[in-house]
């Protein structure tokens, strides 16, 4: 089994930062991407950040130049560093994983989610 726990979220100013953490557990031979998605009310839930196992970053326009992704792959952890945050950041951040087990193909995971709130 495998679970995704996310940490970091909470309430912040605009101009603010916050770091997000997500760490993998259970049964994990390796993780291809990993990344980030966000779910704003009454809103579909959209890409964030993506992180290849290799380190490449890709970003949604809106996050560009505010947001970093980046990954530990010895904690099976990943983490997004947001900084000048706006009020339009707020959302539930979900936590996303590919993760290849014992068998010969990754699969999707999610996190819970963790709440973000950008006051202005």
């Amino acid at each position: 089994q495998v679970q995704l726990v996310e940490s970091g979220g909470g309430l912040v100013q605009a101009g603010g930062s916050l770091r997000l953490s997500c760490a993998a557990s259970g049964i994990i031979f390796s993780i291809n991407a990993m990344g980030w998605y966000r779910q704003a009310p009454g809103k579909q839930r959209d890409l964030v950040a993506v992180i290849t196992s290799g380190g490449s970053g890709n970003y949604a326009d809106s996050v560009k130049g505010r947001f970093t992704i980046s990954r530990d792959n010895a904690k099976n952890t990943v983490y997004l560093q947001m900084n000048s945050l706006k009020p339009e950041d707020t959302a539930v951040y979900y936590c996303y994983a590919n993760i290849k087990g014992w068998g010969r193909q990754g699969y999707d995971y999610w996190g819970r989610g963790t709440q973000v709130t950008v006051s202005s």
